[in-house]
């Protein structure tokens, strides 16, 4: 205790000795002391106290230097040991629709056999508040890879079973699938004749009809089915997302997919003061448009115009400066869309004796095709976008990279922050370009466990070699890359704390069972500084906030959270457990559980 109380003191008196005059003498509005304080700064400094006035970091230090900062009206919080540390920034999410998930009918991510699926589905069938407009029934969060047992494959007859009469759209969790009833296939007007759009499959059976499968791109088709929520019932999703967020410790994220309405909804309640996280937009470029560089360019400007608010200032504010681009889908079974180097391996013997070889497909097309991609890349940094780009299989990673590097060759003093999601698999050639290429790793920690998806999904189609590196959060870091740490959500549930501790020690929950109870992989995971930064520092940079957020330092947005344990001292696992208990934006408390602060003064 007494050296962890020289170095604060130490560095206390360094940063007065930076801080102006007026700063120190300037009474803050509020104090915190007596915690642990993990700034997230170069060296990852603890402190004890910190100092906000006007919404931001006054003082970072020792309790003493924080007494000067005290005046009669300042407000004092004790924060009793607590650790502290800077908000989390969700560098990849689909906030909207986890919203959506959160208000209406959902399978849970749960693992089904086919007789629970139908139970679920059929209780949510006969609840009236499910139904949309026309009277259809839209079902989220099915873990689609999970099945019970391994390898089912669901079709429209599941559904019709239940009702042949109305639509019934079930929407993977992953978000690359959905299965519709014949109801459903009938009002989109999908056929054993109907094309998928560019970048989509419409899965047929042995005969040439629609087994109600729809991948990827093809998912659009369903539009005539899931009619356009109301702005009202968006802006309800949108309200709950951000009830998620806060209470999990989130004050910034990226939609990494923001149609319209999602820019609407939000900057809705950025209109009422109910904006509670700095939020981030990346609209789409459609594949089959990427070759009209203008158009694409003319169009994000214009949505960009409407709707971002210019720099980042105190309060949450709305942002477009990102785009989004699908280089692939999933790499595991039963979707894979991801782009592989090498073919997925197929079973040329019998289910009681396989015998496991390289098949005929690597995966889809590529979405974007390189002589397609480098230009369009080029098009939209120079107009001031940094491209965001979903990458799962190697050779969609290769892809990616091979745009950036074209883009940084046509625009080598270009300001471009490029950042590739998902990089569930990357080929050990690859792996050191993102450092040399300035190309940001955004991953999804909570992947790096054994899990249906990992193991059944992945062990047999891809190999041991493949396998064996997959999820290479380690081998990146190694490289030197600048990984950054997005959710995904609601691919997943919404539980940063989880996603950490699976980054630490790439393992499941307990209670997913012995099946999973291994590590994943042979690589070890990162440390917990490491993932820290990646969830703050590096997500911010990726959006370009880290002068304003992602650390705390005097200057910088008071955006930050007070924790119920310590999660650089507890047990790795322990990590999952860890409960937010004040989370503040801009100077202003958001979320409180009351055991440190009074409840929030606004939304939480």
């Amino acid at each position: 205790m007494g050296v962890f109380l020289r170095h604060v003191a130490g560095m206390a008196t360094v940063l007065a000795a930076a801080a102006p005059a007026v700063a120190r003498q300037a009474p803050a509005d509020i104090v915190f002391t007596n915690g642990y304080v993990y700034s997230v700064d170069s060296k990852d400094h603890v402190f004890q106290a910190l100092a906000v006035r006007g919404g931001r970091i006054v003082y970072i230090g020792d309790d003493g230097g924080a007494a000067s900062y005290a005046g009669p009206k300042t407000r004092r919080i004790d924060l009793k040991g607590h650790m502290m540390m800077p908000g989390l920034v969700d560098g990849h999410m689909h906030p909207l629709e986890g919203g959506q998930n959160l208000i209406g009918c959902s399978l849970d991510y749960l693992p089904l056999t086919v007789g629970g699926f139908s139970d679920r589905v059929r209780a949510c069938a006969a609840d009236p508040s499910f139904r949309n407009a026309s009277g259809g029934l839209v079902v989220r969060n099915w873990f689609q890879e999970a099945m019970k047992p391994a390898g089912t494959r669901l079709t429209k007859q599941v559904l019709d079973a239940i009702d042949a009469t109305h639509p019934i759209v079930v929407r993977s969790s992953f978000g690359h699938s959905a299965l519709l009833n014949s109801a459903a296939l009938r009002l989109a007007g999908i056929t054993a004749t109907t094309q998928a759009p560019p970048g989509g499959e419409i899965v047929h059976d042995a005969a040439g009809q629609p087994t109600g499968m729809l991948e990827d791109e093809a998912q659009n088709l369903i539009a005539p089915v899931d009619p356009p929520s109301t702005p009202q019932e968006d802006v309800r999703a949108a309200a709950a997302s951000l009830a998620a967020m806060r209470a999990q410790g989130v004050t910034g994220f990226l939609d990494a997919w923001a149609l319209d309405k999602d820019l609407a909804a939000y900057a809705a309640l950025q209109r009422q003061g109910a904006l509670t996280a700095r939020a981030h937009f990346a609209p789409l470029v459609d594949p089959a448009h990427a070759a009209d560089i203008a158009g694409n360019v003319g169009r994000l400007k214009a949505i960009a115009a409407r709707y971002d608010q210019g720099p980042i200032g105190v309060a949450p504010s709305v942002t477009v400066r990102n785009v989004k681009l699908f280089m692939d889908g999933v790499i595991t079974a039963p979707a894979m869309t991801g782009v592989l180097l090498a073919p997925y391996r197929v079973n040329r013997g019998t289910a009681a004796a396989p015998r496991w070889e390289p098949g005929p497909s690597s995966g889809p097309a590529p979405y974007f095709p390189p002589a397609v991609l480098g230009p369009l890349l080029q098009g939209l940094v120079t107009a001031g976008f940094d491209p965001h780009m979903h990458a799962d299989g190697d050779g969609a990673v290769r892809i990616a990279l091979d745009g950036v590097q074209a883009m940084r060759a046509a625009l080598p003093q270009a300001d471009a922050r490029p950042a590739i999601a998902h990089d569930e698999l990357v080929d050990p050639a690859d792996r050191p370009r993102f450092k040399a290429l300035g190309a940001v790793p955004v991953l999804s920690f909570q992947w790096e466990k054994q899990a249906p998806d990992t193991v059944e999904g992945a062990r047999d189609y891809l190999g041991p070699d493949r396998v064996r590196d997959i999820e290479p959060a380690s081998l990146l870091a190694q490289a030197g890359a600048r990984i950054a740490y997005g959710s995904d959500w609601p691919v997943d549930p919404l539980n940063e704390w989880f996603a950490l501790k699976v980054g630490v020690t790439r393992t499941n929950a307990p209670e997913a069972g012995p099946r999973y109870a291994h590590p994943l992989g042979d690589e070890p995971g990162l440390s917990r500084a490491e993932v820290l930064r990646a969830i703050t520092m590096n997500s911010s940079w990726e959006l370009r906030s880290d002068t304003q957020t992602g650390s705390l330092e005097p200057g910088k947005l008071a955006d930050l959270i007070v924790l119920d344990r310590n999660v650089m001292q507890v047990p790795a696992n322990d990590i999952a457990n860890t409960k937010v208990l004040v989370t503040m934006v801009g100077g202003r408390i958001v979320y409180s559980t009351g055991a440190l602060a009074p409840k929030a003064n606004g939304p939480g």
